[in-house]
């Protein structure tokens, strides 16, 4: 292929910790535990689990398989069904827009890491000289906090002190620079790890995947030997099943799936893109949902068992110091750290193990674009390093709109709203693509030619009925959640792209309508193996086999 050959894993474990580095990231920390106390503990892993079995794997294993056999990142793979790579494209832009702020919230981990070294920490009195008349320490019963009549030292060390936070997103202000400085060091730190391709990502994701696991187990281990964790547990895991009956707590678990593992983002198709070709992904495509669901349970413990602890040492109920968000990771957490004995020990490894929790997802979504870009203008492949470099200075310089006084206003603009239509879309028409146009026979074909293994129907039946619905339901729910021209601009700008290609498409084809609809649905002659050689044995074996299935079918 012109350009030089596609890139591969050095081993199925590099790719395996680089989907599981990916999958599971900050919101695991953040997102997961809120939500499940939030829609009835206990009683909210029913829907998570059953979304996660009858969505999250078959979609991670649809993915993975076709980015695999095409040797494909998310533009390419749509060489499946031309007319609808317009959803490629889309899924590069809203990675650079999650890019965006997720640069930013990276910062805020190595500044906390800096100012954890400070003894004592700076976040655990008033008296500062950021802090406002309405500071008040948490020793006693203040049951009142949240309702803006008081605010605590760690709040206004994070909003005051580290973000001079703005009032609003109409007041985007100067520059912080320390995180400016602080989203220059991330963004080295990433291009220096990413610089050399998966050759160099699948040798640090063996610590940056695995290093938080061992914070995540000493955090659990202490978190539980505190009083009060117990407390925070049960608030955590205590089952109220009334909430079962209400439609917002499946469409929480749904949403939580893709925000979680990743579908329709490109990255598990980018990943998988690196992959021998009889990779038998399979097993793969299970494990990595499994061990980022459990992940989230286990995260959703750990910060639970703090909570409980600083809800008792405080005398208020765990529900007041519960959040979501960066306010969980920023403000709550640091403020049961602070209780800790050896603060300062517990907010180094904290923070540290939040770094590495996100880099590897910065790793695997930055990887995602150049994947992307590298597989539709093979002839950039020569000069990688150059390319890689150009695109981490383009989103550093996009980023840093993140990095002003009102950039945690523009980061929940953007968090809110980036993936709430252009995932469900991209998801659903992978899905059209791959199992309506280019048929489950090609399909379970291709299966088999790659893996050995035979496709199970039950595959076909969640790509074909189930999932389709579920995306249907997901998109419906979330889109109620869309605000404003500013949120509505950020949903759909990535989405635009799929109208416009398509119609570009259409345009160029020939014949009527019908005949252009048609022609631009079947797959064109870039479709397929990567590799020459077996590229020949694949359409040998899928002409045998379409051939052998014609014959029974006439005998039948």
């Amino acid at each position: 292929m012109a350009g030089g050959s596609h890139e591969r894993w050095g081993s199925q474990l590099e790719y395996l910790l680089s989907c599981l580095g990916y999958a599971v990231g900050i919101g695991n920390l953040w997102r997961f535990p809120y939500l499940c106390y939030r829609n009835g503990g206990g009683a909210f892993l029913i829907p998570y689990l059953l979304t996660l079995v009858t969505c999250g794997i078959p979609l991670v294993y649809l993915e993975t398989f076709l980015g695999q056999f095409a040797s494909a990142g998310c533009i390419s793979v749509f060489n499946i069904n031309p007319l609808f790579k317009g959803a490629g494209y889309a899924a590069v832009i809203l990675n650079v827009i999650a890019i965006i702020y997720f640069a930013s919230i990276l910062s805020y981990p190595i500044l906390y890491i800096y100012h954890s070294f400070s003894s004592p920490l700076p976040w655990q009195s008033c008296g500062n000289y950021w802090n406002t008349e309405k500071c008040v320490e948490i020793t006693g019963n203040y049951s009142f906090i949240g309702n803006g009549s008081v605010t605590t030292p760690e709040d206004e060390f994070f909003h005051i002190r580290l973000l001079r936070m703005s009032s609003d997103i109409n007041h985007i202000g100067g520059i912080v620079w320390p995180i400016f400085c602080c989203n220059v060091i991330c963004w080295i730190l990433v291009y220096l790890c990413i610089c050399n391709g998966v050759k160099s990502v699948g040798k640090i994701v063996y610590f940056t995947v695995l290093f938080p696991y061992v914070v995540l187990c000493a955090l659990f281990i202490r978190g539980i030997t505190l009083p009060g964790a117990w407390q925070g547990i049960l608030y955590f895991l205590l089952p109220d099943w009334n909430q079962l009956a209400k439609p917002k707590v499946w469409a929480d678990a749904a949403t939580q799936i893709f925000y979680s593992l990743g579908p329709g983002w490109g990255g598990l198709v980018s990943m998988a893109s690196f992959n021998r070709f009889h990779y038998d992904n399979l097993r793969s495509s299970i494990i990595i949902p499994l061990v980022n669901s459990g992940t989230s349970i286990w995260a959703g413990l750990v910060v639970f068992s703090v909570l409980g602890f600083a809800a008792e040492r405080a005398g208020v109920p765990v529900g007041s110091v519960a959040s979501a968000g960066p306010g969980l990771a920023f403000v709550t957490y640091p403020t049961a750290v602070s209780m800790m004995p050896a603060p300062n020990f517990w907010a180094i490894t904290f923070f540290v193990m939040l770094f590495f929790l996100g880099v590897d997802t910065m790793f695997v979504t930055i990887e995602a674009i150049i994947a992307g870009l590298l597989d539709e203008f093979t002839q950039l492949r020569k000069r990688k390093k150059l390319v890689t470099l150009g695109t981490c200075l383009i989103l550093f310089l996009l980023s840093i709109i993140c990095n002003t006084e009102g950039g945690l206003h523009v980061l929940g603009l953007l968090d809110a709203h980036v993936a709430i239509a252009c995932v469900p879309v991209v998801c659903g028409l992978e899905l059209i693509g791959a199992v309506y146009t280019y048929g489950p026979k090609r399909l379970a074909i291709d299966v088999l030619f790659t893996t050995g293994r035979p496709l199970k129907p039950i595959w076909i039946v969640l790509w074909r009925y189930i999932i389709p619905v579920l995306l249907l339901i997901i998109t419906t729910y979330s889109l109620r959640e869309a605000s404003g021209l500013a949120g509505w601009s950020v949903a759909l700008i990535s989405v635009v792209c799929v109208p416009i290609h398509a119609a570009r498409v259409l345009f160029k084809a020939k014949g009527s309508f019908k005949q252009r609809l048609l022609e631009s649905c079947k797959p064109n002659s870039d479709w397929g193996p990567d590799e020459p050689e077996i590229r020949e044995r694949w359409k040998s074996f899928q002409n045998q086999h379409m051939s052998s299935t014609a014959s029974m079918e006439l005998k039948k």
